[in-house]
Formats: structure tokens, C-alpha cells, sequence
């Protein structure tokens, strides 16, 4: 089946995801380890936070952070997770993506799987917007198969891009592509499975 990507839908994906997940630190994606690697710390937006991996893992590491995400349920359970693990203040704000507006331009703006109630190649040009010249654009998403799906369904056509879907987006008077790979790899869920998940990760430097 299809669905759209609403507040009601990501509402009740996270509450299903916490009644299997309850409590516990989360891992960061280790593309955001990997791109930030050697980064001076500034600001940081982690658009489409969910729980909140990122966002407590980039705060750690001296990041000043603001978590954006339209599900409540995520933010709350992000927010005592961070409380939980004395981590700095990060900024949760619960909003739509879609149409909210920053009030600042951050160094980094990253992204991990987060699907809209847009396109998401529309979306990602949106997020481009809020990078600070010399800033990072960090975007990690899902590259779906008809072999293998997430959650058990699949999704809209448009929530699935390539890496050069995404850079073609990128004016190449503006950005420095520093990353474009659509990837592989292995990872446990919940039940110690072995999930592969197809990746599409790029990173980009704005001049």
C-alpha cells in the first residue's frame, strides 16, 4: 500500500516504534559521524529528528543543535532521552517542515530518512536554503527496492531518490559536491535479524 507522509501517519508510526522500543540510547547514522568528522562545531539543524540519534550525538559533541520534527511523540521521547543521558540543551521544535521557516542560517543541516508530505527532492532543496556559506548540507536517505521494503509497505514513488537525482538539484555554482554514493549495507533489527538497507547519502559544502 501507499500512505501519505502527514502528521497523523508519523504520529502513529512512532508511537508503534516505541511500543517495540521503549527507553535506551540510540546510535547515531554513522554517515553523520563519518561527515563530521574533523568539522569545526557551529550550529546544526537536524531536520526530521525523530528520536533523536543525531541530534543528542552531534550535541555531544559540541554542536549547538536545533531538532526539528512533526511527530510530538518522537520529540518527547527524543527530549528525555537526552535528559536521561545528560546531554547539552538541544532545541526540540515540533513543526512541519514543509512550512516552517528557520530564523538563522546553520553550518550544518542534515537529514536522515525523513519523508515529507512533499516530494523529497523538493524537500532536500528546501533544506538546501538553510545552509550558512561554508556550511555542510548532510542528506541520508532511503533508496527503496521492490525486493525489499521498510515497515512492510511501500511507499510513494517520489519519496524514493538516487544520490544524482539529488546533486542534479544542487547548483553547481553554489556547491561543492563532497559525497554522492548510493550504498549498501547490513544492519541487526529489532529481533537480531540481519536487515540490508540501500542507502543514498549525500554531503555537500556551500560556497
Amino acid at each position: 500500500m501507499t500512505h501519505d507522509f502527514d502528521e497523523r501517519y508519523w504520529q502513529d508510526h512512532w508511537d508503534r516504534a516505541g511500543e517495540r522500543q521503549p527507553g535506551g540510547r540510540l546510535s547515531p547514522n554513522p554517515y553523520v559521524v563519518q561527515a563530521t568528522s574533523g568539522l569545526t562545531p557551529g550550529t546544526a539543524l537536524d531536520a526530521g529528528c525523530g528520536e533523536g540519534a543525531e541530534a543528542v550525538w552531534l550535541a555531544g559533541e559540541g554542536w549547538k543543535v536545533t531538532a526539528v520534527d512533526i511527530a510530538s511523540t518522537a520529540l518527547k521521547r527524543a527530549a528525555g532521552r537526552a535528559a536521561e543521558h545528560g546531554v547539552p540543551d538541544v532545541r526540540w521544535v515540533q513543526a512541519d517542515l514543509t512550512v516552517w521557516e528557520p530564523d538563522t542560517l546553520f553550518d550544518l543541516v542534515a537529514t536522515h530518512y525523513a519523508h515529507p508530505a512533499t516530494s523529497q527532492l523538493a524537500f532536500y532543496e528546501r533544506l538546501a536554503q538553510w545552509v550558512a556559506p561554508g556550511g555542510i548540507l548532510l542528506i541520508v536517505g532511503h533508496l527503496h527496492t521492490h525486493e525489499g521494503q521498510r515497515h512492510g509497505d511501500r511507499p510513494p514513488a517520489e519519496a524514493s531518490v538516487t544520490a544524482a537525482d539529488i546533486t542534479a538539484r544542487l547548483d553547481s555554482g553554489v556547491w561543492t559536491i563532497d559525497r554522492a554514493d548510493d550504498l549498501v549495507r547490513a544492519v541487526t533489527g529489532p529481533a537480531g535479524q540481519q536487515v540490508v538497507l540501500n542507502d543514498v547519502v549525500v554531503r555537500a559544502t556551500r560556497r
